[in-house]
C-alpha cells in the first residue's frame, strides 16, 4: 500500500500503467479508428462549407431586403411628390385666376378687392409652406428647363441678349422638380441697322 509491489506481485502479473497502456496504442494504431475519423473530419469539413454558404446567402437575403426596403421608400416618396405637384398645380391656377382678377382692378381699394388679395396671399402662403417656391426668371438669362418663351422682344443692346425681360405666368418647383414652368418674353439682340 505504500506504493511499491508486493511480494506476490510479479511484474508479470501487474497491471500496466498508463504510460505503458499509451505506449502501446501510439505503436499499434486501429485502421478501423484512422478511417472513422476521417470520415467524421470529411463530414465535418462539409457542414462547415454547407454552414458558409447558407450565412452568405441569409446575408444576401438580408441585404436585398434592405435594398427593396429603401427602393420602395423612394418610390413611395416620388409618387408623393408627384401627387403634391398635380394638387399644386391646381391651387397654383386658383392663384393665378386671383392675379388676374387683381390686374383687372388694378389699384382698386374696395372691400372686395382687399379681399381678394387676402385670399390670394393666404393661398401662396400655403403653397410656400407644403415646399412650393417661385421660380425667380425676370432678368435673368431664359432657361427651357424652367421656362417657356412665349414671346420676343429685340433688343439693340449685346448684354441683353437670350435674358428674360417680362414674365406673362410665374413658374414654380417643388424641391428639385418644376411643377410648372414660367411663361416668358426673351430678349433677342438685332445690331442696330447702320445708315
Amino acid at each position: 500500500m505504500d506504493g511499491n509491489p508486493r511480494s506476490d506481485e510479479t511484474p508479470e502479473t501487474q497491471a500496466p500503467t498508463e504510460t505503458e497502456v499509451e505506449a502501446a496504442a501510439g505503436t499499434q494504431p486501429e485502421p478501423a479508428q484512422d478511417g472513422e475519423v476521417a470520415r467524421l473530419q470529411a463530414e465535418l469539413e462539409a457542414a462547415r462549407r454547407r454552414v458558409n454558404e447558407l450565412a452568405r446567402g441569409l446575408q444576401d437575403l438580408t441585404k436585398d431586403r434592405e435594398e427593396f426596403k429603401q427602393r420602395i421608400t423612394r418610390e413611395r416618396e416620388r409618387m408623393l411628390d408627384v401627387e403634391r405637384g398635380n394638387v399644386a398645380r391646381t391651387l397654383l391656377e386658383a392663384i393665378d385666376e386671383l392675379d388676374l382678377a387683381l390686374a383687372a382692378s388694378h389699384q382698386d381699394t374696395s372691400p372686395l378687392a382687399q379681399g381678394v388679395r387676402m385670399i390670394r396671399e393666404s393661398l401662396l402662403s400655403k403653397a410656400q409652406a407644403t415646399g412650393i417656391e417661385r421660380l425667380q426668371v425676370l432678368g435673368r438669362p431664359f432657361d427651357p428647363n424652367v421656362a417657356e418663351a412665349a414671346d420676343m422682344e429685340v433688343t439693340p443692346v449685346q448684354g441683353d441678349d437670350q435674358k428674360v425681360v417680362a414674365e406673362f405666368r410665374a413658374g414654380y418647383r417643388l424641391k428639385d422638380r418644376i411643377i410648372r414652368p414660367a411663361r416668358v418674353k426673351v430678349a433677342r439682340y438685332v445690331a442696330p441697322a447702320q445708315a
